[in-house]
């Protein structure tokens, strides 16, 4: 019953075609190699933004397996806390099996450099890719996301509950927190309680909205749950 953090997201508002989605927009960008530029943007910005929220706020950032190819960018991150003057403990990155699968011993000490400054790092999307499990005895991830693809599908597959009952056994045996994605109506939130997931994210709480929103967020969320209790 508490907001613990927020996930930077990117759009692209275009001057003609509108708002375009990400799904579009940033393979183009892994593609041509611009996700370096518009990943560190995206990182000294979700950085200095933090920084005006309550200290007990994270955020959680998403990083591209391009973004691991440079080797700067370890000292992009420190970077950017250093700047925003954010706590390194409040920095989440998000990874996917995809970057777990390219030149995984380079990866491997990236993730440990950047975890040994005091940077949380969390598995996006597990339980999707073939080899996650092996992954997370490789590299002692702080958290764990769920897939929404699970979540979703509860009523229509009801199997999906064991394999997030086994993702947050799994998570709780390592000692990672357990976030499950795209929790959109109260049953679904109910059954990841019941289940022992430590966090959830989705729409049920809020859409993605612009920084200037949050604000207003966390006072209403916090006034709601206060006439609740």
């Amino acid at each position: 019953n508490e907001i613990s953090g927020f996930e930077a997201l990117v759009r692209w508002n275009h001057p003609i075609r509108g708002r375009v989605p990400p799904d579009q927009f940033i393979p183009l960008a892994e593609e041509t190699g611009l996700i370096v530029q518009i990943g560190e943007w995206v990182l000294r910005r979700a950085c200095a933004e933090a920084k005006t929220w309550p200290a007990d706020l994270k955020i959680a950032v998403n990083v591209s397996p391009m973004q691991f190819r440079n080797k700067n960018l370890v000292s992009t991150v420190m970077s950017a806390l250093a700047a925003s003057g954010l706590p390194s403990n409040r920095l989440e990155l998000e990874i996917t099996e995809a970057l777990l699968l390219q030149n995984s011993d380079a990866t491997l000490k990236m993730l440990h450099q950047l975890r040994d400054f005091g940077v949380r790092i969390s598995m996006d999307d597990f339980g999707t890719g073939y080899s996650s499990l092996g992954y997370i005895l490789k590299f002692p991830f702080d958290k764990i996301k769920i897939d929404q693809s699970f979540v979703r599908s509860l009523i229509a597959s009801p199997q999906s509950i064991g394999i997030i009952r086994a993702v947050v056994q799994l998570g709780h045996s390592f000692g990672m927190t357990t976030t499950a994605e795209g929790v959109e109506t109260q049953a679904q939130l109910d059954q990841m309680r019941s289940e022992g997931c430590g966090e959830v994210q989705g729409y049920f709480y809020a859409k993605p909205m612009p920084a200037s929103e949050i604000a207003q967020l966390l006072s209403s969320f916090h006034n709601r749950f206060k006439a609740v209790a």
